[in-house]
């Protein structure tokens, strides 16, 4: 009877829409007072959003105890709570791309300053190819390049698709800056081209109405002159690339100076036809024309299936593989998958991984078990030299025999890629042999895992993963300088280099999982993403390319073992936070940026925006990520459980250093978060390392 009254109920509702924030359907009066009469509760029905919340919730039915205005009021009141703290959202590609939105301008229409470009109507294909260049390293951008690190190909090209489909007006041209003569010059390089220079026209490939072609041709109408210069510039000083052949590298190197600020002049004056789509296909020219060929990596050519394999020891050394994330170092971009070549940055220079596909000549292919147990146990290569530490046998050492042996023939399984191994770029002695053996005589001693007797088999896999194959003391414990593991095991450390901090998986107040973090530490290891906190920065890297993969089993094993860790006695306590600095600027710059997303209490978006009121994270004694979080932005990573993750627009341009400092101190010290205030030379300290 309650289920009909409450059916009943709602195909005799009324809509109100309540301040553009939720859709409420309320029940008639005489229904109301029908089913309070049975004493039983109604239902207030709201559309169900998964990311929110929503569905059904039950008034009491102690109501029905009251006069029918106070149970009306008893309504109003407990549905004006629940909203109150509701953030205006919508599930929508619009929604998850304000990182993007929010330099390119509303819709993409470009950025209001002309300093970001126009990203809507432009070809699907363009878009795709720029966002894999920028990603992947071909086109110069560290903005954008932070941003688009967690994001895999498919959500690339599905943010390529859903800009290219929208339509915007473009604006008004502007007013040529140059002379006639000038003009004319640009003219003729955009639409006849110069064969002297073997310069073919622009609109050859660009269309002849300069509005692009399909697939992958943008149109070069409706852009700021500053910005077509800017690109043209880029190209020249090759920190704009493409995929081979990059024809546009071969026209801007021919262009002088004069033909660039000609061509930049007369294209930015020129207004976008009524029909300024691209063409649906770029038109012949006449025999004899110079033409040029470009590369592309649109369409993206399907994934072949991952062959079946039916050895036990290469499906468990897969396994290891992956959650130990060995991809993630030994590929570099733009290269094949583990054949090594990733410049690493270390205090003492850079180290580049080496190639262990399959192949023989550069690769591991000839290694034998012993071989491969010696690099991962007693840190030598096959050739007995000491292997630099960036490497981290430290940690793989404790891996037993069997399960080195099964991470090698998985890896003899990854096809050959012949790719001579990169001499490291280290300061003079640290990457010679006896500068190796002096540091290993001090701070390394092959071990492997033995588990405590006195702990659960559960308990004793955690450890083995955490220490192990997952190797996460190597961020997370403190190093001297001469970069030694030298402090608490898993205490937490700042990162050298990068300055990102690596919190303490000890401590409750920081990453510990004792008490009711266990859940959603899991979430976090899966998909990235948790109630108060996002992966972002290195950790993005290591649930992108490892904890996501970890099975159940091995989840609950770690959470068991970390959960069991406490704090050293000697630790410090945790700092007084200073007294609250109210400041009506800074919650009007949260407000203005931040407040849309994470709602005005901070109570974010659950699976989307993550709450900043309660979140340890933020309250971290040290706000290192929370500075870089907001001037880099970024997304979640891409995972199976989190495949299309919401972004957040980086504010390194938008905000000043004070600016900065202000919002998170707003953000560090309200809704019942108490940490020290950020002060503006932390976060000028940060950009400065950004290389901003």
């Amino acid at each position: 009877m309650k289920a009909a009254c409450s059916a009943s109920a709602v195909s005799r509702s009324t809509a109100l829409r309540t301040s553009g924030r939720s859709r409420v359907t309320t029940v008639m009066p005489s229904m109301i007072s029908l089913c309070t009469a049975w004493g039983m509760g109604y239902s207030v029905e709201r559309p169900p959003n998964p990311m929110v919340g929503g569905g059904v919730f039950i008034i009491p039915t102690m109501f029905a105890r009251f006069p029918f205005f106070l149970r009306w009021l008893g309504i109003a009141a407990l549905w004006l709570a629940q909203s109150a703290h509701a953030v205006p959202f919508e599930d929508s590609m619009a929604q998850r791309l304000k990182a993007c939105t929010g330099c390119h301008g509303a819709q993409g229409r470009a950025g209001a300053d002309g300093y970001y470009p126009r990203l809507a109507g432009k070809p699907e294909g363009y878009l795709y190819n720029q966002l894999l260049n920028i990603r992947d390293g071909r086109r110069h951008y560290a903005p954008m390049r932070a941003l688009l690190e967690p994001l895999n190909d498919a959500y690339l090209l599905e943010i390529a698709r859903y800009f290219s489909r929208l339509e915007v007006p473009y604006p008004a041209p502007a007013a040529p800056g140059v002379d006639a003569k000038q003009l004319l010059r640009g003219r003729q390089l955009a639409t006849v081209g110069d064969p002297a220079l073997e310069l073919p026209a622009c609109a050859q490939c660009h269309g002849k109405a300069l509005t692009g072609a399909q697939p992958h041709v943008p149109g070069l109408l409706g852009l700021p002159r500053d910005y077509l210069n800017a690109q043209l510039g880029g190209w020249r000083t090759r920190q704009r690339q493409a995929h081979a052949p990059d024809c546009m590298a071969h026209v801007a190197g021919r262009l002088q100076p004069q033909d660039v600020a000609a061509v930049t002049h007369w294209l930015a004056s020129q207004p976008v036809p009524q029909q300024g789509k691209p063409q649906a296909s770029l038109t012949p020219w006449p025999a004899g024309s110079k033409t040029l060929r470009c590369g592309s990596a649109y369409p993206p050519a399907a994934a072949a299936p991952a062959p079946a394999v039916n050895d036990a020891q290469v499906r468990q050394g897969a396994y290891l593989a992956r959650i130990g994330n060995c991809a993630s170092c030994h590929t570099a971009p733009q290269g094949a998958p583990y054949a090594g070549q990733r410049g690493i940055e270390t205090p003492f220079g850079v180290v580049y991984s080496s190639n262990i596909t399959s192949d023989v000549g550069s690769g591991i292919g000839a290694w034998s078990a012993d071989d491969f147990w010696q690099a991962m146990h007693h840190g030598r290569s096959r050739d007995g030299r000491l292997l630099s530490p960036a490497f981290p046998y430290t940690s793989f050492s404790r891996m037993p025999r069997a399960d080195t042996d099964a991470l090698l023939a998985y890896l003899k399984t990854v096809p050959p890629v012949v790719q001579p191994n990169r001499a490291h770029a280290l300061r003079w002695p640290l990457g010679t042999q006896p500068a190796l053996a002096l540091w290993r005589s001090l701070y390394f001693t092959p071990q492997e895992f033995v588990p405590d007797s006195g702990q659960s088999a559960q308990w004793n896999r955690g450890a083995y993963l955490v220490q192990g194959p997952g190797h996460c003391g190597e961020c997370h414990t403190p190093r001297n300088v001469l970069g030694a593991m030298t402090g608490d095991a898993l205490s937490g450390a700042v990162m050298p280099v990068t300055n990102w901090l690596a919190p303490s998986l000890r401590d409750s107040k920081a990453a510990g999982v004792a008490g009711d973090q266990e859940v959603a530490t899991a979430r976090l290891l899966r998909t990235g993403l948790a109630p108060h906190a996002q992966a972002q920065g290195p950790m993005a890297e290591v649930v992108q390319g490892g904890t996501q993969y970890l099975s159940d089993a091995d989840i609950d094993a770690m959470l068991v073992y970390l959960g069991s860790l406490v704090l050293p006695t000697h630790a410090s306590p945790s700092q007084a936070p200073q007294p609250t600095v109210r400041s009506s600027a800074a919650a009007k710059l949260y407000q203005q940026h931040c407040a849309e997303c994470h709602g005005d209490q901070g109570e974010g978006v659950a699976g989307a925006y993550p709450a900043l009121a309660g979140s340890r994270a933020v309250q971290s004694a040290q706000a290192n990520n929370l500075i870089y979080s907001v001037l880099r932005g970024g997304f979640a990573p891409v995972t199976a459980g989190n495949p299309r993750p919401y972004g957040m627009p980086p504010f390194l341009l938008t905000l000043s250093d004070a600016q900065v400092a202000q919002v998170l101190t707003h953000v560090r010290q309200s809704w019942g978060n108490q940490a020290s205030a950020v002060d503006a030379q932390q976060v000028t300290l940060a950009r400065n390392r950004m290389g901003r």
